[in-house]
């Protein structure tokens, strides 16, 4: 067993088993709440205060800022698909690297950026459009099961970030890999790896959302070969060699931002978690601005990831507006407001992959930093 408490490399604090540094909650045992102390009061007056300001700025917000530039973003990549298609069967080489760049990028964009935005229901005010936007973008457009990954992204990750055994992010751990092939080769397989995962996901599902998620799977990945086809002029053999290709344009940086910006950070006991305001802080990291991934990914997934998590319902670009009300706002109650570059997350996984992919403690015995 470890120590009750550890040092974290991010705050240079102790951080306790509870992982506030304190033991100021008691278990009421008829209610099952935790009886909050001044500490935890404290705590959580900071988080209702800083949501205050974010709902200020929100609310004296347009639609454009709210909503309408990520929709337009996601508009423009479905636009750019026609000419991706067209540039893709045309026989000078340099043509179809452009086709096959457009159609790279559009597609990162409207898998990740777009699932992402769908999954939290950033895309629209309405409940039917809402789900309707998931059903779209995490099946047709994601291959995968959009109960599921509203279940394991929203439901586990958000609402357990870095929670030992709940939201620590361990499915993203592969140990049996070297860290070259986890890091540099694995995630290539990630278009190939996501569909057959996604319909194991099926099971204990509905018939209906069995049957909707098979059916909005097979469209999706038919389609794009259908179009390759017939509007590309590419062989069979082509045509998946070019979907392959495409889809595993961003799939490396899509797992390295995955694996950055969580492991490695304080992780907390799921009996006697901090609060909310304490839990984000300390567990998620903002990667730099970076032009590329910004667009593609969305800044909630790269340069506003605390913000996001703290405020998980606003869309990239409001995340980016509240940014530096929340990066102030932490900073001055002497809170953590994580930072760190793209290729200093990647030299730390790659010098200490083993300690923290593969020699990692037991869920059941890991507190505060891996």
């Amino acid at each position: 067993m470890q120590n009750n408490s550890v040092k974290s490399r991010d705050t240079g604090q102790r951080v306790s088993r509870d992982g506030t540094g304190h033991r100021d909650s008691v278990r009421d045992g008829d209610a099952g709440h935790v009886l909050a102390k001044p500490a935890d009061t404290e705590r959580e007056t900071l988080m209702m205060e800083l949501t205050r300001l974010v709902q200020k700025s929100v609310r004296e917000s347009s639609w454009w800022e709210r909503r309408g530039l990520d929709c337009t973003v996601l508009t423009t990549a479905f636009l750019s698909l026609p000419a991706g298609f067209l540039l893709l069967g045309s026989s000078e080489p340099l043509y179809f690297l452009l086709g096959l760049m457009i159609m790279g990028v559009a597609h990162a964009i409207i898998t990740v950026k777009g699932t992402h935005l769908a999954s939290h229901g950033a895309l629209s005010e309405s409940p039917a459009w809402t789900e309707f936007w998931a059903v779209f973008f995490i099946e047709v457009c994601g291959s995968f099961s959009a109960r599921a990954g509203v279940q394991a992204h929203v439901k586990m990750h958000h609402a357990h970030t870095n929670v030992i055994g709940l939201g620590d992010s361990s499915t993203w751990k592969i140990p049996f890999l070297p860290r070259s092939v986890y890091l540099f080769i694995a995630p290539l397989a990630v278009p190939i790896i996501t569909p057959v995962v996604g319909m194991g996901q099926l099971r204990g599902q509905s018939p209906f959302q069995m049957a909707r998620a098979v059916f909005c799977i097979c469209l999706g990945f038919f389609s794009q070969y259908y179009l390759l086809r017939c509007v590309s002029g590419l062989s069979c053999g082509s045509a998946l060699a070019v979907m392959l290709l495409c889809r595993a344009m961003f799939s490396l940086p899509y797992i390295h931002v995955n694996i950055f910006q969580h492991i490695g950070l304080p992780m907390f006991s799921s009996a006697c978690r901090p609060k909310r305001i304490h839990q984000m802080t300390h567990g998620v990291l903002n990667l730099p601005r970076n032009p590329l991934l910004d667009w593609t990914f969305g800044h909630s997934l790269i340069n506003c990831h605390v913000e996001h998590h703290l405020f998980p319902y606003l869309s990239d670009n409001m995340c980016l507006k509240v940014k530096p009300i929340v990066s102030q706002y932490l900073k001055e109650k002497k809170l953590p407001y994580q930072e760190d570059g793209y290729f200093s997350r990647l030299s730390m996984f790659f010098h200490e992959y083993q300690e923290l992919m593969v020699f990692a403690p037991p869920i059941t015995e890991l507190v505060g930093v891996q």
